[in-house]
């Protein structure tokens, strides 16, 4: 798959809520860094596995009241994704909202780095 087409589908799959189905679109080797470390973790993660368990611990911490997706921007093997939610974080009962943009890189028909940047 080309850059453009990992993009759309990114896009598409989490336009529909479906994240965790948006990482059969990533290398095994990904790196995914956040702007802040989650209570208790690295901001750093390295491993599909590690990624797919940061995704596990965000979707059984928080409920997604709604989602926008926007993009994606695409430039060589990079695109960017715009996010904004409407989610409460259910350990302290607190519900915010949140943007962030996503830039993945591409190689070899996978995504092999994430990075997100928010305000903490």
């Amino acid at each position: 798959m080309t850059t453009q087409e990992i993009a759309n589908k990114v896009v598409s799959l989490c336009s529909q809520g479906k994240f965790m189905e948006a990482l059969d679109l990533y290398s095994p080797d990904i790196v995914s860094i956040e702007a802040g470390a989650p209570p208790g973790q690295s901001r750093e993660s390295k491993g599909i596995d590690a990624v797919k368990a940061k995704g596990e611990w965000w979707t059984a911490n928080h409920d997604v009241h709604s989602a926008k997706v926007e993009g994606p921007l695409v430039a060589g093997s990079h695109f960017a994704v715009k996010y904004a939610m409407d989610i409460t974080f259910k350990p302290q009962n607190r519900r915010f909202t949140m943007e962030e943009v996503a830039i993945y890189k591409v190689a070899d028909g996978k995504i092999v780095h994430e990075e997100f940047f928010y305000s903490m």
